[in-house]
């Protein structure tokens, strides 16, 4: 299987098409954090595109390269300039201050808080303010063959997306095709949703459907259940309202997790430490299994595979277990690289 036969293979050079070329007819001097598989617990996304404020990046950055989590972020971004006891200095949580406590001792051992105590009480100050970093989230459904059953199957997806409003834009990477006109014009997807035509070989990119900029700085409506649109079905739709600050929240934390991950963590899933694993370069490294003969995917490439064979002891003689062998330089090349997308402190 060629390496972008398949749907991973495609996303991959999506992400990659991303961090060099965004946006597709824009400003690409705006720093950008792309990562893949990310999203909220009732929907994820193929690829994430952080469009971010350069300055806010850079001051992002000296809160380390791991991502701050909801309870992290409600003590960062809340702590005060002077010493304050905890309890007047944050918001009420809605749920129990011991939690509160937790999370302050996280951050005071990450370096990004400072505490003291002063009798029986906690007292915190910020080292430095939470910046406002994030300027955009955009999404983007990988549909390498975009035919009309895989265009019925997105579709409901992407309509809820759109009712949501939690990026800022939503589109669908398809491969490009020889047509003057682009199939997936002519499948039933949303007209909110952008559709991008996306050549692998070359990783050039061309927009068929620009999308429309949704509401994502107001509230928005969460679809629960509709109808299947079949003859035999006349219930109604259930929905529920999002309200702005729950949105703003999921935002951030999606943005914190694609600042961590990036998208060369697919190899923090795989087993690189495998002899059969290698990597191959089209103007990026991308994972290969000789065993196999294809690209694999994380599913595919796992402890339980059949063909799993570690790397043979003579592979990793030098510097095991800390430099280890082709696998640990496998994952070092892909950390170093991801790394290259963050501003220095």
């Amino acid at each position: 299987m060629d390496y972008d036969a398949s749907e991973f293979g495609f996303e991959l050079r999506t992400c990659r098409w991303a961090e060099d070329s965004w946006p597709p007819d824009g400003d690409r001097s705006v720093p950008v954090v792309v990562s893949r598989q990310l999203g909220t617990k009732r929907r994820r996304w193929d690829t994430v595109v952080i469009e971010c404020d350069p300055d806010g990046l850079r001051e992002r950055a000296r809160f380390g390269s791991d991502r701050l989590d909801g309870d992290l972020l409600d003590v960062c971004r809340y702590a005060p300039a002077e010493w304050a006891y905890y309890r007047d200095a944050l918001p009420d949580p809605g749920y129990p201050w011991r939690y509160v406590r937790e999370s302050i001792h996280r951050a005071d051992n990450r370096g990004i808080l400072e505490t003291r105590r002063r009798g029986n009480r906690i007292e915190i100050r910020r080292r430095w303010p939470y910046p406002d970093w994030v300027d955009r989230v955009i999404a983007i459904e990988n549909k390498p063959d975009l035919d009309a059953s895989a265009a019925r199957a997105l579709s409901g997806q992407l309509e809820h997306d759109v009712a949501l409003g939690l990026a800022d834009e939503v589109w669908i990477a398809t491969r490009a095709t020889d047509e003057r006109i682009s199939p997936a014009l002519f499948e039933d997807v949303p007209v909110e949703a952008g559709i991008l035509e996306l050549d692998p070989e070359t990783l050039s990119a061309d927009v068929a459907w620009y999308p429309r900029t949704l509401a994502a700085d107001r509230p928005g409506t969460r679809i629960l259940e509709r109808p299947d649109r079949s003859a035999h079905d006349a219930s109604a739709a259930r929905f529920e309202y999002v309200d702005r600050a729950e949105k703003d929240a999921q935002r951030l934390a999606i943005a914190e997790r694609a600042y961590e991950r990036g998208f060369r963590s697919f190899v923090d899933s795989m087993r690189p430490d495998c002899r059969h694993f290698e990597t191959r370069t089209h103007g990026q490294i991308l994972p290969y299994c000789r065993a196999k003969d294809c690209q694999q995917t994380a599913r595919q490439c796992s402890g339980d595979c059949s063909a799993f064979e570690p790397e043979p002891p003579a592979w990793r003689s030098r510097g095991w277990p800390i430099e280890g062998g082709p696998g640990k330089q496998i994952r070092r090349v892909l950390a170093d690289r991801r790394d290259r997308r963050r501003p220095d402190r």
